[in-house]
């Protein structure tokens, strides 16, 4: 039974990762909307879908009752508040990204996302680092150093999408809510400005009419593409070990680097393959590192060198 809920696992999570990298293509395929109006209605549908799903599995009174106890406790608003607003900046970028021809550039900031993710968790949570952590830090520094410096473009791109997420990330940690019920919310918190946004730009005679157009008909599946790949991370992630999901999670900045690179033809100049070579060094030497056999490798080891 344990080794059937880990190949579901498994199956779930590369399956939320593999979705999450082709999504660049879904984008492009609404390139003619600006971002700004891709977000809204991305945030209205997939608060609609995540209803409708709540309604349809019989679980609107326990969603009630999550709210009642999210809007009694200050400080979980108050996180999940900031919450909605970060991922909502980090979905903007990656949608302005990825239709500004930065896929490449999206690609390396959700590489170096879990590295991010390390530094947030040593500066606020106070968390120690390994030597192995701070090396695999250094390493994908270098690379976005390396970059910078020969193209004399800093990076932003890539590094506002790592911070936005890693930030929402650290957030989520100090809110206690399920995956289902914390999409819900967090969409339903920034719906109504996304609504009046939506409201705006039709008067202003520049939005899409909601029509069943197949502009305007992808539009909305775009709530379906937002939650379905959560839902899915959130039901394999915690049926697998934390390691195997650190392994998965670089489908998705990979699926973006082979579909920049090659769907959309974006420079992948020698700068690049120096840069994201650090940066994979970096990747192998902390996924390594977190596994049970490193760490009993490593243990031995210390104590070969006690003996003597």
């Amino acid at each position: 039974m344990e080794n059937r809920e880990i190949k579901i696992g498994i199956v779930y999570t590369a399956a939320s990762y593999i979705l999450w990298g082709f999504l660049p293509i879904y984008w492009k395929m609404v390139g003619s909307v600006s971002a700004g109006q891709i977000l809204a209605h991305r945030i209205v549908w997939a608060f609609v879908f995540m209803m409708i799903l709540l309604i349809a599995l019989g679980k609107t009174r326990a969603f009630l009752a999550e709210i009642k106890r999210i809007a009694s406790n200050k400080k979980t608003l108050i996180g999940i508040t900031i919450a909605s607003v970060v991922i909502s900046l980090n979905w903007v970028i990656f949608i302005w990204a990825v239709n500004s021809d930065h896929v490449v550039q999206a690609s390396l900031g959700y590489y170096i996302n879990p590295l991010v993710s390390i530094l947030l968790g040593m500066i606020v949570l106070k968390e120690s680092l390994t030597r192995w952590q701070i090396l695999s830090f250094i390493l994908a520094a270098f690379g976005v150093i390396y970059l910078t410096i020969n193209f004399g473009v800093f990076p932003w791109v890539s590094i506002v999408l790592a911070l936005s997420f890693g930030l929402y990330g650290l957030l989520k940690k100090t809110v206690d809510i399920s995956a289902m019920f914390g999409l819900t919310i967090e969409t339903l918190i920034v719906s109504p400005l996304a609504a009046i946004y939506l409201v705006y730009v039709g008067i202003q005679g520049v939005g899409v009419p909601f029509t069943f157009s197949p502009l305007f008909l992808l539009l909305l599946a775009g709530g379906v593409a937002t939650a379905v790949p959560l839902l899915l991370f959130a039901s394999g992630a915690k049926r697998i070990p934390l390691s195997m999901v650190g392994f998965l999670q670089y489908f998705a900045p990979t699926i973006m680097l082979i579909i920049g690179v090659f769907k959309y033809n974006e420079p992948f100049t020698h700068a690049h393959l120096i840069a994201f070579l650090f940066i994979w060094t970096a990747l192998v030497i902390y996924t390594v590192s977190r596994t049970k056999w490193f760490k009993r490798l490593e243990g031995s080891m210390l104590e070969r060198k006690k003996s003597y």
